[in-house]
């Protein structure tokens, strides 16, 4: 989980109303998940890293998981993913496709778009099934799907590497004249890692670190270590501004906006 633990809850929050116009999104872990609620593309609550218990008994603490959502969207988090252009996506061939994705029989293989030119097949793990079913999979997307179209709404410069950092995963974000050039995941467990990645990301795009800015949201903060490391390599670090939604003072646009992008997602299709 992660070290920081976010929550909010707006006052002008009406249980009375939250069965009508209300969104629920989720992003669901193996040992956790999280929810935000929204209304008319404002946040109305968040809460990060709870317990699959809660689920079972939200308590008066998350009664706003009692209510029937008529719009929820569902982020599952992947261990595994691979990506084909619209041009050659078939659906007859997922299964084939997936073949390459080493799945194991606890894992359920999933495919949707992700953007306007490509389409994404990947496999999560049986228990983030289990968890998602309560919310029905036909609302279910590939987790980073939104943050990856937020980016790409929100005119991304060629010489910006996007990063994402939930957890102990680090998400790198590449567009060429605004088309997707490469997506990526990588674990990391310290500073001196995140930036061994980045920079073989770099190297692999044949960019140069002195001349790319790093573009930062998640769990991170300009000045703490893994945003300072990443300082030390690269021409520039700051963090992502892009708002998918009216969020208070009190909560940051990159915290929140891999979540908040779920609010971008369609439904997928599962194979």
């Amino acid at each position: 989980m992660s070290e920081h633990i976010y929550k909010f809850r707006d006052s002008n929050l009406s249980l009375y109303q939250v069965n009508s116009g209300y969104t629920l999104l989720m992003q669901i872990y193996p040992e956790s998940f999280s929810y935000a609620i929204t209304y008319q593309n404002r946040l109305m609550a968040w809460a990060t890293d709870c317990a699959l218990g809660i689920l079972d008994d939200p308590g008066d603490e998350h009664e706003l998981l009692t209510f029937d959502y008529k719009n929820v969207v569902t982020g599952l988090q992947s261990t595994g993913f691979t990506l084909i252009p619209n041009a050659l996506f078939n659906e007859d061939k997922v299964a084939n496709i997936a073949r390459f994705l080493d799945v194991k029989p606890n894992e359920k293989v999933f495919a949707q778009p992700l953007d306007d030119d490509n389409h994404i097949i990947f496999k999560v793990n049986q228990a983030v099934v289990e968890t998602a079913e309560i919310f029905g999979l036909q609302k279910a997307v590939f987790m980073a799907k939104g943050w990856v179209n937020a980016i790409a709404n929100n005119h991304p410069h060629d010489y910006n590497l996007y990063l994402n950092i939930d957890n102990d995963q680090l998400e790198v974000l590449h567009f060429t004249a605004g088309k997707l050039r490469f997506y990526n995941t990588f674990e990391f467990k310290n500073p001196d890692e995140a930036v061994y990645y980045t920079a073989f990301v770099a190297k692999e795009l044949q960019l140069i670190p002195k001349n790319i800015s790093v573009v930062l949201s998640g769990d991170i903060k300009l000045g703490d270590k893994n945003a300072s490391r990443l300082a030390e390599f690269f021409n520039g670090v700051e963090l992502n501004h892009a708002l998918p939604l009216d969020l208070p003072a009190e909560v940051l646009p990159h915290q929140i906006l891999a979540f908040a992008a779920l609010t971008l997602c369609a439904s997928s299709e599962v194979y």
